[in-house]
């Protein structure tokens, strides 16, 4: 896709500061670091979303966030680390090509993530998960 920016880098068009790369994954430096080894995963092959990964490229960047992740608390030893994945422009998806954020953490780094609580009552989270399952099908 000649006009998103993540399979631009993937082809060595523009470029980044790799971090880890496997015939699924590019692992590489996010420019806007947050904190230091703020790091962006990516799915080699370009899926817009996590809806659109195949089995493959899921496992695949599953595996190489944990194995960066691990580095990453080794390199800058943070008291935590944030893994950010945001699917369509609602949920505050930038990029429209699957990737993970693997962000260490301090405490009062300045980064939040809130949420409004709703706490539904037992029943409601029985029919909610109801139909979950009734979506899953045999994958």
């Amino acid at each position: 896709m000649s006009d998103c920016v993540f399979c631009r880098i993937v082809a060595g068009q523009i470029p980044s500061t790799k971090v880890f790369e496997d015939e699924q994954t590019l692992a590489f430096m996010d420019l806007g670091q947050v904190n230091p080894g703020h790091v962006l995963v990516t799915v080699k092959k370009h899926a817009e979303n996590l809806y659109a990964l195949d089995d493959v490229q899921a496992a695949a960047v599953a595996r190489a966030g944990t194995r960066v992740a691990r580095a990453i608390r080794e390199a800058f030893n943070p008291e935590g680390l944030s893994v950010y994945q945001a699917n369509g422009k609602a949920a505050g998806q930038t990029v429209f090509h699957y990737h993970v954020h693997l962000l260490p953490r301090h405490a009062g780094d300045g980064m939040e993530l809130t949420w409004p609580v709703k706490n539904p009552p037992r029943e409601k989270l029985e029919e909610y998960a109801g139909k979950i399952r009734g979506k899953m099908g045999s994958e």
